[in-house]
């Protein structure tokens, strides 16, 4: 009697554990599926995640967002009011066309538990580890492939070759169509419609500009790659080739590029185009100084006469802008191959473009100038392969930027 009593006593005992460990399985998913979905309601793209007794990971894109800061300042705030485990790491990833850029890791308080008066997030570029654990995720909420987005840019170019007009100037209205069929691909389609033009006959056409096909990759060890071919700015057609890898010390950073590009024009949307190819490149280092928020960059690089000079920036960025200074030493140019200006680039109201019900989203795009003070024509130019191609751009999704802002968790 005592022994069946002991068998039985058994039989509830495991019976009880099974159950606590399914219910806590339960909770660990309607908790994940709960901030997933407002994630996802909110207008995030590619939303993913996973939730074990280790780790709470969420995945999102910010794509509906001009500043991704703001994008992922709402993220954090969505995952705060959200109930979620407060003895372990909550972590968010955040994506770039499919693509990891960065995370943001929540720790438990020691002493006490993560609370929605308070949290506090560490920033940095590595997604490594916990990215494994999502990457091949099934179940993606708001997914981005095979939608458009149409942004506009506008865009303002000056000179002053001659002397009886103080400026010559071109103004353009330039929307870019773009689209994604897998991780890290973008196919870009842009048409240059005309405003206002002083530079010739060529720029009075509605034509197209960029037409390319990039693929990005994240390599290990905090290391971006990109790759893109097609028609170019500066008419040029061909491809080129992108490399960056940030340190251990996220403030510092190593760059390479590589290009193999030829002239080419369109005339009356008939495409005329060289085939002898130059190659071009360049290879430097970043130094980012957070409390200002200001990068210095030095560059040694090949241009497209196959001229080398040194090229050196300093970069101050706000949220949605980046203002800086540029200098140059370039072989064969004027002034002893000095020369110099600014760089001003802004990001375009409305922040903010949620795609609603239709696979075609309309947003605005940035506005930007680089002044040449030297007035150099010939020597030392280079070309864009994107129209957003440029440093504000460039920083938007520098996790040491984004934390100095100070803005995450502040949503009213």
């Amino acid at each position: 009697m005592r022994g069946i009593l002991k068998n039985r006593l058994y039989n509830i005992y495991v019976l009880f554990s099974i159950s606590f460990i399914l219910n806590d399985m339960d909770g660990y998913g309607q908790s994940i599926n709960k901030t997933l979905t407002k994630l996802a309601e909110h207008g995030f793209e590619n939303v993913s995640g996973t939730e074990d007794e280790q780790d709470c990971i969420y995945v999102i894109e910010t794509s509906m967002y001009n500043v991704p800061e703001a994008g992922i300042n709402k993220a954090m705030y969505i995952i705060r009011e959200t109930v979620f485990w407060p003895d372990k790491p909550c972590t968010l990833i955040v994506l770039d066309n499919n693509v990891p850029q960065l995370s943001f890791t929540c720790f438990p308080l020691a002493g006490d538990s993560i609370t929605r008066e308070k949290t506090y997030w560490q920033a940095s570029y590595n997604t490594d580890d916990k990215w494994r654990k999502v990457k091949h995720s099934k179940q993606i909420k708001n997914s981005s492939l095979y939608k458009m987005d149409i942004t506009i840019y506008p865009e303002l170019y000056f000179r002053n070759y001659i002397v009886s007009k103080v400026y010559e100037l071109v103004v353009n209205i330039s929307p870019v169509v773009e689209l994604s069929f897998w991780r890290g691909m973008k196919l870009s389609a842009q048409v240059i419609f005309p405003v206002k033009n002083d530079y010739g006959e060529r720029y009075n056409q509605i034509r197209p500009g960029f037409f390319t096909l990039s693929q990005s990759i994240r390599l290990p060890y905090r290391t971006f790659f990109i790759a893109t071919a097609g028609t170019f700015n500066n008419f040029r057609w061909g491809a080129d080739m992108r490399l960056k890898h940030i340190l251990k010390d996220e403030r510092f950073s190593l760059n390479a590029r590589l290009g193999y590009t030829a002239k080419g024009y369109y005339d009356r949307w008939a495409y005329y185009y060289d085939k002898e190819c130059s190659l071009t490149g360049s290879i430097g280092a970043n130094f980012y100084l957070p409390y200002y928020n200001t990068q210095f960059s030095l560059n040694v690089e090949r241009y497209l006469l196959k001229e080398y000079g040194v090229y050196g920036e300093m970069i101050r960025h706000f949220r949605g802008a980046s203002i800086g200074f540029y200098a140059t030493k370039v072989q064969h140019a004027g002034n002893n191959g000095f020369n110099g200006g600014f760089i001003f680039q802004i990001a375009l109201s409305p922040y903010k473009s949620k795609r609603g019900k239709y696979p075609v989203r309309i947003k605005a795009g940035d506005f930007g100038v680089k002044y040449n003070a030297g007035n150099e024509e010939i020597y030392g130019r280079s070309y864009k392969t994107k129209a957003n191609d440029n440093q504000m751009r460039d920083n938007s999704f520098n996790p040491l930027f984004i934390k100095s802002l100070n803005i995450i968790e502040n949503e009213k």
